[in-house]
């Protein structure tokens, strides 16, 4: 989907308005929403969020504009923020830490409010999940401990998995840390890591070489914005070409032909952060609001590849899916 369809289809008009018309609108409160392309892919979160807002009685284009702005990289997002902080929105949505860092740097006085930030403790993006202090605050989730999880799930799943991938994205500010649990996680279990760094879609192909050279016989994908839905199409082929069973950081990659994931309900995130988004514009100063953690996780195999793969999933596995797709 072309950026302008989807601004027309997901109501990101406010995105290209002037500034002069934009003045005349400052009874209705101005979201920014910072994304990295496909813009397409948000689409999910995007209806999460906006329905949490209407359950608030927020009616867009009535008494909230929420001003859409898309990077096609993580390099350009300390522009696009800069331009969203100089036409004075009123709150900053920057969903993760990829997006976080740079609305921090931009500014320490309009409100940042995060869905599902790995590590705002551990990142210094609040000062603790208590009395962040500050301008920033919203949802986590700790992701050291999922990423740890996933690789231990991967190994319960593929017992002869010893020597195992992991793609990591060095853009990723959560990464470093969760990239230590892992490898503290594989020395328990007794697995050789080989680890990719991959910060580009392009980067796949290379990586998925230099690990394949390596004999690995099975693959973690961190979660990263890069790997989310749509982008992981190349590296899911990839995946089943070669064979390689794969835990992904996010269910919309089982869905899209991946092996299986453990994440976050993600849309639940994204829905509750409304709430966040309520209680700043009514007032209420970030520093003041608890970052809430996540409650909800999820494993998701696919069966279907799990076939394709020649594999088989012990019971132990399976019966812990929350959710398991077959055809």
């Amino acid at each position: 989907m072309r950026r302008r369809d989807f601004i027309a289809a997901f109501g990101g008009a406010a995105a290209a308005w002037p500034l002069a018309t934009r003045a005349q609108q400052r009874a209705m409160s101005v979201i920014g929403f910072l994304g990295l392309q496909p813009a397409s892919a948000f689409a999910p979160r995007i209806e999460a969020l906006r329905k949490g807002l209407r359950e608030l009685g927020y009616v867009e284009g009535k008494n909230l504009l929420i001003d859409f702005r898309w990077a096609d990289t993580v390099d350009q997002l300390p522009g696009i923020v800069r331009r969203l902080v100089d036409s004075r929105v009123d709150l900053i949505f920057a969903p993760s830490s990829t997006w976080v860092e740079p609305a921090r740097q931009a500014t320490k006085t309009i409100p940042i409010v995060f869905a599902n930030h790995a590590d705002p403790v551990g990142l210094g993006h609040v000062e603790s999940l208590a009395h962040p202090g500050g301008n920033i605050t919203g949802l986590s989730m700790v992701f050291t401990e999922i990423a740890a999880k996933e690789l231990e799930i991967l190994h319960e799943a593929i017992p002869q998995a010893k020597r195992i991938g992991v793609f990591w994205n060095p853009t990723t500010p959560s990464h470093e840390p969760a990239l230590k649990a892992v490898r503290a996680g594989a020395e328990t279990l007794g697995v050789k890591l080989y680890e990719a760094p991959t910060r580009r879609i392009e980067d796949y192909d290379g990586a998925i070489a230099s690990i394949l050279a390596e004999n690995i016989n099975s693959l973690l994908v961190m979660a990263s914005p890069i790997n989310y839905s749509d982008n992981a199409s190349r590296l899911i082929q990839l995946t089943l070409k070669h064979r390689l069973p794969a835990m992904f950081g996010y269910k919309e990659n089982v869905q899209a032909g991946g092996l299986m994931s453990y994440a976050v309900d993600v849309l639940d995130l994204y829905h509750r952060s409304a709430v966040y988004i309520d209680k700043i514009l009514k007032g209420t100063k970030p520093a003041d609001l608890p970052v809430e953690q996540a409650s909800k996780y999820e494993l998701a195999i696919n069966l279907k590849t799990a076939k394709a793969l020649d594999i088989t999933l012990p019971p132990t596995v399976l019966a812990r899916a929350d959710e398991v797709i077959e055809e």
